[in-house]
């Protein structure tokens, strides 16, 4: 016999508001009967100080134990459910991951959470808008952090840059495989990342086992273990060059490069808020492939997200760094403005997560295998893209950087500064991708987060165990022998000079000598 339904007054979920991008059209309602999936993110049974755990990785049952949601908290949401004809997917749900899901038609999801639901037709795609707050019974609320996938519309965006798209066509380009930049960066190359799994996060495209086969024999190397993971209905689907395919195709054969011995988890989601969370989740709880680096190339302004979706992804970058996984971010393409175009300097999420190694980017001068000049990559006056990095508005100092003389953002304020480090991203100085049977130079800061989640699998490799959350360990060695300081080159409103900067971070690698200081 099922309980009575709850007596608790409904209470507003808070932040929910999201714009509506200027040109798009809302065409109607959604369908009553159109099925409807959300994944409610639970709140921890403890609250997690990272900083607190001053370095040490907690094990996996510790972390079930303490920092995974509460069944309690998951039956009280069961109840919730069933009061308003929505079914639990109890596969797709987990205590680790603080997700879940739950289903049901547009009507039924619309009268559980008292929201209105419709259909928005925005650059020729059609999606699903969620319209005002969201409210639920408060006793159930109070268990809840965010409840993502109401609103289907695109959340991040990839940090690639073609060489061909510069124009004028960049005099003197000089392109590279990736492991020629590893030479450069004196990464360990006789280590070769075995016993390691490097994930990578895709909210499009896919790949070919045909031209991951093609490239690495063009190189004389053994082609690596890749397994693709689907999210949310979110599948390994190859389509054409000028897609997304590119950026699967770089951060594969970029990370397999440097670390070809190491196990590659491409975790596939669609290219929304819930998607982009649950890929994330998935991969840092992934006890079948256990990646020890996960490497994120795609994200958009802080105030693009939700608070809700800024905080659950946040969220999840904790438990990453309390687990010991390294997440490797892109810092965007667009800038100091990252291409928001309201005067204003932004930086990009999930590259401001504090709890993340956001990745900047440059461009190189090399001779023969010698690195012999470096600068921030800005080629916006081609048309082409800078490093993002600046100053976040939403994410407070962290102890960690209050001794690199982080810059004052633009309108004053005080925040965690993006990026933390840098690596080759200029289209003009790009890399060599194999793509759809094509072959291809690419560049953005897209390839600076496989190049550094590759080394990171060769460090881990090396110390017999995984250097975790780094930035609390690579701080202290602001001008060490272990960076390559950048202070050429601008990005806009901000420009590099000695020490740490809003453009390059803490600078390239010096891949050797970072290892021997970890």
């Amino acid at each position: 016999m099922n309980p009575p339904p709850s007596n608790s007054p409904r209470v507003a979920l808070p932040y929910q508001d999201r714009q509506l991008p200027t040109n798009a059209r809302v065409v109607g309602s959604t369908p009553a009967t159109n099925p409807v999936r959300v994944s409610v993110i639970v709140k921890r049974r403890q609250p997690l100080d990272v900083a607190g755990l001053r370095g040490r990785q907690l094990t996996r049952e510790e972390f079930l134990a303490t920092y995974a949601a509460d069944p309690a908290a998951f039956d009280q949401l069961r109840r919730f459910a069933a009061d308003h004809a929505l079914s639990v997917d109890e596969a797709a749900s987990s205590l680790a991951r603080r997700t879940l899901v739950l289903y049901g038609t547009a009507e039924q999801m619309q009268n559980a959470f008292q929201v209105e639901l419709q259909e928005m037709e925005h650059n020729g795609q059609r999606y699903r808008v969620c319209i005002g707050g969201m409210t639920m019974p408060a006793d159930s609320a109070a268990l809840v952090d965010a409840v993502l996938g109401l609103d289907t519309r695109p959340q991040a965006r990839s940090h690639l840059r073609r060489l061909k798209d510069l124009r004028p066509a960049a005099v003197g380009a000089q392109s590279y495989l990736p492991r020629q930049v590893a030479q450069f960066y004196n990464f360990p190359l006789t280590l070769n990342g075995s016993g390691e799994t490097i994930g990578i996060i895709e909210l499009g495209g896919g790949y070919t086992t045909s031209d991951i086969q093609q490239y690495f024999q063009n190189q004389g190397i053994a082609p690596p273990n890749v397994v693709a993971v689907s999210i949310d209905g979110g599948t390994n689907a190859p389509t054409n060059p000028n897609g997304a395919d590119s950026e699967v195709m770089l951060d594969i054969e970029v990370a397999a490069s440097i670390a070809p011995a190491a196990k590659i988890a491409v975790y596939f989601s669609p290219n929304t808020d819930q998607g982009f969370i649950d890929a994330l989740t998935t991969a840092i709880h992934d006890t079948a492939n256990h990646p020890s680096v996960i490497s994120i190339s795609w994200g958009g302004p802080e105030l693009s997200w939700t608070q809700q979706a800024l905080t659950a992804l946040d969220d999840a970058c904790q438990s990453a760094a309390a687990l010991g996984v390294t997440i490797t971010v892109a810092s965007g393409d667009n800038g100091s403005t990252d291409g928001v175009s309201d005067g204003a300097n932004h930086v990009d999420f999930p590259a401001s997560s504090p709890h993340v190694l956001a990745c900047g980017g440059t461009a190189i001068t090399t001779s023969g295998t010698a690195l012999t000049n470096e600068v921030v990559w800005n080629d916006e006056a081609q048309g082409g893209g800078a490093t993002g990095g600046g100053v976040s508005t939403v994410f407070a100092l962290p102890t960690w950087q209050q001794n690199a003389n982080v810059s004052a953002a633009t309108n004053g304020g005080s925040g965690r500064g993006v990026p933390d480090v840098a690596g080759d991203a200029a289209p003009e100085t790009g890399y060599q991708i194999e793509v759809d049977g094509q072959s291809e130079v690419v560049g953005g800061t897209s390839a600076v987060a496989p190049l550094w989640a590759g080394l990171i699998a060769l460090l881990n490799q090396s110390l017999g165990k995984p250097v975790g959350f780094l930035n609390p360990q690579i701080y202290p060695l602001l001008g060490s022998a272990a960076f390559h300081d950048i202070t050429q080159g601008n990005n806009g409103a901000y420009s590099a000079g000695p020490g740490w900067d809003a453009c390059t971070g803490l600078g390239s690698p010096d891949g050797n000598s970072l290892l021997a200081a970890l």
